[in-house]
């Protein structure tokens, strides 16, 4: 793990995040790239060189501020700004560095907040690629001895899939219990479990839900892990959620540091 990208955001608390993330990549001894999206568009008899620059430039400033109020750790943080679509720019991103996470924060950890993942952090999860480590604001990094590994379906195509899971677990000598949800309509190919998947757990359970989420609600009560760890597919965990760009606390939410894995294909 090399490379962590943190996109920074307008909330005052986005400190809290940048210093998981750096504390995070000390573990790996990874880089850190910060990065902050605005979109800019003039009118007419204006310059977009210019425009451009001194927008630039401000969400520069507002990231290096950002920066200020953390324990850097000798870590070079480096900053990455884009002017245009924020998925773009994380793809841009991952295309010219290899970005080989992401860690961000959900909306709020206000009962009163209705979404889990807001607008931006959203769109993160479902429309790129890239692994995702969702910590909850104020989180402590702390050693992670239990990692739930939960899917409704044990296909992987691509073993690699699984690095940002294998990486952590050495770091941090985690054992891994995996969780099978069967749901309605599962097929007796869904209940093939990866190899490496296997390979890598140190319990296996299996239980039926109407949903991936409701079969994991109980299991993160039961076994308290320190990381729950799911996968980004079209049929899976986020099944009903990929139309739009938020997910509400009552259909997910989570108090520990959840981990996205990439399934391009399903």
């Amino acid at each position: 793990m090399k490379n962590i990208l943190v996109p920074i955001g307008a909330s005052p608390d986005s400190f809290h995040t940048l210093q998981y993330a750096v504390n995070f990549a000390t573990e790996f001894s990874a880089n850190i790239y910060v990065m902050e999206v605005f979109n800019v568009s003039v009118g007419a008899g204006k310059s977009l060189a210019n425009v451009e620059q001194k927008v630039a430039e401000s969400s520069k400033e507002h990231v290096k501020e950002v920066i200020d109020k953390i324990d850097s750790k000798n870590i070079k943080i480096k900053i990455a700004t884009y002017n245009g679509d924020l998925v773009d720019g994380l793809k841009d991103i991952d295309k010219e560095l290899g970005i080989d996470l992401i860690i961000m924060a959900p909306r709020s950890n206000d009962v009163k907040e209705e979404l889990y993942l807001g607008y931006t952090s959203g769109r993160i999860v479902k429309r790129t690629n890239i692994p995702t480590l969702i910590v909850p604001k104020g989180t402590t990094l702390k050693p992670m001895k239990t990692i739930l590994t939960a899917f409704k379906s044990g296909i992987l195509k691509r073993k690699r899939i699984l690095d940002p899971l294998i990486a952590i677990k050495q770091k941090f000598d985690a054992k891994v219990n995996l969780l099978m949800v069967k749901t309605p309509g599962y097929s007796d190919d869904d209940l093939k479990i990866n190899t490496a998947l296997m390979d890598i757990s140190s319990q296996l359970t299996l239980t039926e839900a109407p949903s991936t989420y409701l079969g994991v609600l109980e299991h993160l009560q039961a076994q308290q892990p320190d990381l729950l760890c799911v996968f980004r597919r079209k049929r899976g965990f986020f099944k009903n959620l990929w139309e739009k760009s938020t997910i509400p606390k009552a259909e997910f939410s989570a108090r520990i540091p959840v981990l996205v894995l990439s399934v391009k294909k399903d």
